[in-house]
């Protein structure tokens, strides 16, 4: 599946958005992938989910499970682990860090493989990636539907991305008067308070 194929399927779903976005990580950017809209089409899913799941395989081999941060990864993990006929967990906030909870435990020396939705910085891979090491697991790797920073998201670990996309992102105090000038949608639930 190639980048245009994975924006073909955002596209399809009404997902490819244009306007001013402030992103997960704060940073404010004129195009958002709401990929919530794609998630809804089990069929959209799962054609992204299998193709992700066969670059994955084709790379590292198949993992003993897939665990992603909750709650947006939830989806595209357990599609993708259903291609990879593997568990799928998922680690959560609590008090502000991912943890492990639910009852899921992880075994030691278990390849683990975390998966992502969209990225922009790796923040969300670089925190989901602390509670599955200091549980014993081994991350062979990180892998998205898209990485929407064009390859230069730091995630610590090798990067498996479905798409890769340029979109520009900017912090709250520099952006273009051309965003500035429109108002501002938080779309995501990354700070939404209880």
């Amino acid at each position: 599946m190639t980048t245009d194929d994975v924006l073909e399927e955002f596209r399809g779903a009404g997902a490819l958005r244009e306007g001013h976005f402030i992103l997960a990580s704060g940073r404010h950017s004129p195009m958002f992938l709401q990929k919530n809209l794609v998630f809804q089409y089990p069929e959209r899913t799962a054609r992204l989910c299998k193709a992700l799941a066969e670059k994955i395989e084709a790379s590292f081999g198949k993992p003993d499970l897939i665990v992603s941060p909750a709650v947006g990864a939830i989806i595209p993990g357990y599609e993708t682990a259903r291609w990879l006929g593997v568990p799928a967990m998922y680690v959560e906030r609590e008090e502000g860090a991912f943890r492990l909870r639910r009852a899921f435990s992880i075994e030691p020396g278990a390849k683990v493989v975390v998966i992502e939705d969209v990225i922009t910085t790796g923040g969300s891979f670089r925190e989901a990636v602390e509670p599955i090491e200091a549980a014993g697991g081994v991350v062979l790797c990180c892998a998205c539907l898209v990485d929407r920073s064009g390859g230069r998201a730091d995630v610590g670990f090798p990067l498996v991305a479905l798409a890769t996309l340029d979109v520009p992102s900017y912090p709250a105090d520099n952006l273009p008067s051309e965003l500035a000038a429109l108002p501002a949608e938080e779309p995501g639930s990354k700070r939404l308070r209880a």
